[in-house]
């Protein structure tokens, strides 16, 4: 369900929304926390604005020189002066914590994942490998996931976030991702998954995720990566674990045999 008001939209969705204020729905325990945490923030930043609002609405009210043609001269106010140095230096370690703590818990390395997915970027595609089922270079697990073009769409399909091929994960289940790229610097990123990760040539970087629910998760590169840098979306699409197997083998192996 949305509600618009004034052409802004507040929508439960794993993909952009024109007008859309608010983050997409979280599909993993990392973007659950990212949200937790900017709501948190959030309200430390609301009663900031309502005290120096209060304060600075008093001051313009009280010292107006109709009011107080005669100001006052105050040239030294210990107590106040201990205040607004404490108070503002508290606020920050409120923050900092959980700060912290979402931050080492989103650079945690799964030691023993269930599949690893390696993504490689390219200008301007992207090429996915199954590590898990290489029995050897010529029974490789790999595709090559294109943009489709404007006018190849569907109804129902979004304009530069669709591909002719999705990553298809199951979800519930620990995943690794290995990023690098084949040319340029890339940037592998899907707002629900709460993953923003940078793809550096010659480095391979990696990326333990776990999708709590299934769907269709839609990113892209943040990476400005050249002239068609905004045609290399990202399309995630996390199914049941007990389908997984049959859409692996009816979808990802017939393209690879054409590829």
């Amino acid at each position: 369900m949305k509600l618009e008001w004034l052409f802004l939209t507040i929508a439960p969705c794993d993909a952009a929304e024109p007008w859309q204020l608010g983050f997409q729905d979280a599909a993993t325990p990392m973007m659950q926390g990212i949200i937790d945490l900017h709501h948190d923030i959030f309200f430390f930043l609301i009663l900031i604005l309502v005290f120096v609002s209060r304060i600075l609405v008093r001051a313009l009210w009280h010292f107006h020189y109709q009011k107080n043609p005669i100001p006052q001269r105050i040239v030294h106010g210990t107590t106040i002066e201990i205040l607004r140095t404490i108070f503002p230096s508290i606020i920050p370690m409120f923050i900092a914590i959980p700060s912290f703590a979402l931050l080492y818990s989103m650079d945690e390395v799964v030691v023993d994942p269930a599949m690893t997915i390696k993504a490689i970027g390219h200008q301007w595609y992207r090429t996915y490998e199954y590590s898990d089922y290489n029995s050897s270079d010529e029974q490789s697990l790999t595709f090559d996931s294109y943009t489709i073009p404007e006018d190849d769409l569907e109804l129902g399909q979004s304009r530069l976030l669709e591909v002719d091929n999705r990553v298809v994960v199951p979800a519930k289940t620990h995943l690794r991702i290995i990023v690098t790229p084949a040319d340029v610097p890339h940037s592998w990123a899907v707002p629900s998954l709460g993953v923003k990760c940078d793809v550096v040539p010659g480095r391979l970087n990696q990326i333990s995720i776990s999708v709590q629910r299934e769907g269709v998760y839609y990113g892209q590169c943040s990476e400005i990566c050249g002239t068609n840098h905004a045609f290399t979306p990202i399309v995630v699409e996390a199914v049941p674990s007990k389908d997984y197997g049959s859409r692996v083998s009816n979808q990802l192996i017939p393209q690879t045999g054409e590829a």
